[in-house]
């Protein structure tokens, strides 16, 4: 296990060439030929190679902000790139209100978790169907944008989400490498994000809860640690089992979900004080409106 995990957390080589023409040819945005007309336009008039190849009508604003991401590692995509959910909304809509306010809770997050040394995190809602695990997906992503490696495990072994939220082959996961099945290949890679990392569920057994309580978890939990700077974990509404408060008691740490306007808030307090009394630290609490 340990050399699949140190495989994947070795960061990959960023090109050569981080120029917005660079970035664009890379991209395919525009091709050399029309390079050269943008290189020919930005010496004659003085202005960026960006804004030249705007006002050429080959690239559109879209593009330019999409390379200067790039420029500066923060990836996020167009819509209708990759192959992700276009519920991913940290990866198609960065700059949106939903985005900034995701983006204070990560910044509440390192300050008041990441800062105490503290990298693992149960994410975790009342009901199925709340935004939790949408949550979670959107939260991991913002981590990766701001540089952290982060890796998202779905340990959702009842019915999983990330893998379709990723676009991801149903494969060998969390669940066979508690049973000693899979090691650290299981973890994949997200191309499009420099710093993320997912392991979804695999295989799902018909003992979730007690193979999620077996020492092998905390074991595996504290190598992940040992690989990533944020570990989060997306689990089963708590409505559906104990799960959530087996995981979080062994982590530590929890923030909780609630459904705008949906989630009762007597049923966020009675979910609050379950795991406290388990021994789970309760960070906070958001509202979604996923």
């Amino acid at each position: 296990m340990n050399s699949g995990l140190q495989k994947l957390a070795a960061a990959p080589q960023r090109g050569a060439d981080s120029s917005i023409g660079g970035l664009l040819l890379e991209s395919g945005k525009i091709s050399p030929e029309n390079a050269e007309r943008v290189l020919r336009m930005q010496k004659e008039l003085g202005i960026r190679f960006g804004e030249a190849a705007q006002r050429l009508g080959l690239v559109t604003e879209a593009d330019i902000q999409q390379v200067l991401a790039r420029q500066f590692d923060y990836p996020y995509l167009q819509q209708g790139q990759g192959k992700y959910s276009d519920k991913l909304i940290a990866a198609y809509q960065p700059f949106s209100p939903q985005i900034e306010t995701l983006r204070a809770v990560r910044s509440q997050l390192m300050l008041r978790w990441v800062a105490r040394g503290r990298k693992s995190l149960v994410i975790a809602g009342v009901h199925s169907g709340e935004g939790a695990s949408l949550f979670a997906a959107n939260l991991a992503v913002v981590f990766s944008q701001l540089g952290e490696q982060t890796l998202l495990v779905d340990a959702n072994l009842r019915t999983p989400s990330q893998h379709t939220v990723f676009g991801l082959t149903e494969r060998q996961g969390l669940s066979d490498m508690l049973a000693g099945r899979a090691n650290g290949d299981a973890i994949t890679k997200i191309e499009s994000f420099v710093d993320l990392s997912v392991l979804g569920a695999g295989t799902l057994p018909p003992n979730p809860q007690e193979l999620l309580s077996r020492p092998a978890f905390g074991t595996l939990s504290a190598e992940l640690e040992s690989h990533y700077d944020v570990v989060l974990y997306d689990v089963p509404a708590s409505a559906v089992g104990s799960d959530a408060l087996a995981i979080a008691a062994r982590l530590g740490g929890v923030l909780l979900v609630a459904r705008r306007n949906h989630t009762p808030v007597a049923d966020i307090n009675a979910l609050a004080e379950k795991m406290l009394h388990s021994g789970a630290e309760v960070i906070g609490s958001v509202l979604v409106d996923f």
